[in-house]
């Protein structure tokens, strides 16, 4: 094979491998809106300190579970240091969050797939509740 081939197989091949991983770790798969009272919020890590937390959604009456109300959780990571203090400073408050979704985790992006970038309200709950 001549080198200016060997060149441009290189190249392809190269292009096919950037963009396969940037479609599996970078690509926003999906993104929206959740809301709900957190009950877990943490910066943990071995090597990459990220923030992880819970969203606790209210629940539907399901026929699976015998008409009784469960709840449901929304694990996601936050990888902004200003989105971090805001949910720190919110625990236990009513949250709306705006999320993006990606295919595949990353070490410093956080252990779920739901990376929150956003807080679109926060309401405090009454007493009592």
């Amino acid at each position: 094979m001549k080198t200016k081939t060997k060149v441009i197989i290189t190249l392809i091949l190269l292009l096919i491998i950037v963009g396969f991983f940037y479609y599996r770790y970078y690509f926003v798969f999906g993104e929206g809106t959740k809301a709900g009272t957190m009950n877990y919020f943490v910066k943990k890590g071995y090597v990459f300190k990220t923030y992880e937390g819970r969203l606790i959604q209210s629940g539907l009456r399901t026929q699976v579970t015998g008409g009784t109300i469960g709840s449901n959780e929304f694990i996601f990571s936050v990888t902004d240091e200003k989105v971090a203090k805001e949910l720190s400073s919110n625990a236990g408050s009513f949250l709306e969050l705006h999320y993006k979704e990606y295919l595949h985790t990353l070490p410093w992006r956080g252990v779920s797939v739901f990376v929150v970038d956003s807080v679109v309200s926060a309401k405090p709950l009454a007493p009592g509740m």
